[in-house]
């Protein structure tokens, strides 16, 4: 059987990288086409491994400033000729899902979240653009034509599998499909139990407007020096953090950390700290497996893998004050760290792979015998 894995871009690594990732490991023959690559994340996991590109790898800026080509975007997703393969996997939270396959192919797409710019968080989206309300117009007018082609892109997929029961929703909402929840593959194996506790709480993530980093760092500026937050990342929104941190002694960036270094600093914090709605959140549970629990927004992924009371605490009012009143509340004394960590394992690598390599049996005896 020929399979052929189809990524939206290797520019950044993420969660959907992670997913690649184990997919790659799953179908090593497998080719990989994707509409752009930057070299060191290729190689980071994929070195030697056959890695095709859309045109827009070759345009002025297609790399760094892949961006600017959004309107090609589609037309190079359409362009991969796939008509060798047996069965196609996109691992996608955009284009990657729009590729055309020939009807005897199975097309199994593992999304992420329904296009989150084009649907759930348009709004805020365009809002957030850096332009005057001439171009934001333009823009949304674009994105209008995205849409259309977004919908469109999703009835060609034959099977959906969704990384959470909140991106399940959306799913069905959005393109009007039903689907499977398989969550993502946690590397939980690399992450154990610390001998002894700090006295700091941690918070990472690329630090960008939606994840909501400003909320705690005021909280922690109201709490005082007693509570010390350190946070791991960088992004967009660095500057604008540390402007609201203004120097606060109990407040420390440190971005971008190493693995081992994450490994570490995850499994001595007092918690780990999700203010965000995130569609399913892997570093959250990557603490877990350390036995720290998460203390984390009681909406979307968080919903799904912090048990209140038993992996972590989970808290509505998404603002400074929420923040503040459920770290005030905490007590490391409150969680058993094995329990935590036994919990992490329902997300593991071994746990995936089993999941989707029933699927995927399951699909094609089900295409066989159509």
């Amino acid at each position: 059987m020929k399979v052929a894995l189809i990524h939206d871009h290797l520019a950044q690594d993420g969660g959907a990288e992670r997913v690649l990732k184990i997919l790659a490991e799953m179908f090593p023959e497998a080719p990989i086409y994707t509409l752009l690559y930057e070299q060191k994340n290729a190689d980071k996991y994929y070195k030697g491994r056959k890695i095709e590109t859309s045109i827009i790898q070759r345009l002025p800026g297609g790399i760094k400033h892949y961006q600017w080509y959004l309107p090609l975007m589609p037309l190079a997703v359409e362009f991969f000729d796939l008509s060798g393969f047996d069965l196609v996997i996109s691992d996608t939270s955009s284009f990657a899902k729009g590729v055309i396959t020939k009807p005897e192919t199975l097309h199994i797409c593992y999304c992420h979240t329904a296009t989150r710019y084009l649907w759930s968080d348009t709004h805020q989206y365009i809002n957030e653009l850096k332009y005057n309300k001439f171009f934001k117009k333009i823009i949304a007018l674009f994105l209008t034509f995205l849409r259309s082609w977004d919908r469109l892109a999703a009835d060609r997929v034959d099977c959906f599998i969704a990384n959470s029961k909140t991106v399940r929703r959306r799913i069905e909402k959005y393109y009007r499909h039903d689907s499977t929840v398989i969550y993502p593959p946690v590397e939980v194996d690399k992450f154990k139990i610390a001998e002894k506790i700090g006295d700091y709480f941690a918070i990472g993530c690329r630090l960008a407007p939606y994840k909501r980093v400003d909320i705690v760092i005021e909280a922690f500026k109201n709490l005082g020096v007693n509570y010390k937050l350190k946070i791991f990342g960088d992004g967009v929104d660095r500057k604008r953090l540390e402007k609201i941190a203004n120097g606060a002694s109990n407040i420390e960036f440190l971005g971008w950390i190493s693995e081992d270094e994450k490994a570490r600093l995850l499994s001595e914090c007092l918690a780990f700290i999700n203010p965000q709605e995130e569609d399913f959140g892997i570093t959250p549970v990557e603490a877990m497996a350390c036995g720290r629990p998460v203390i984390a927004y009681n909406k979307g992924g968080a919903t799904e893998t912090v048990v209140s009371g038993v992996s972590g605490l989970l808290f509505d009012d998404q603002s400074a004050e929420g923040v503040e009143k459920i770290i005030s509340s905490f007590n490391k004394n409150d969680f058993n760290s094995q329990k935590i960590r036994e919990w992490s394992l329902n997300f593991s690598v071994t746990k995936f792979k089993d999941s989707i390599k029933n699927f995927i049996a399951e699909k094609l005896a089900q295409k066989e015998n159509f």
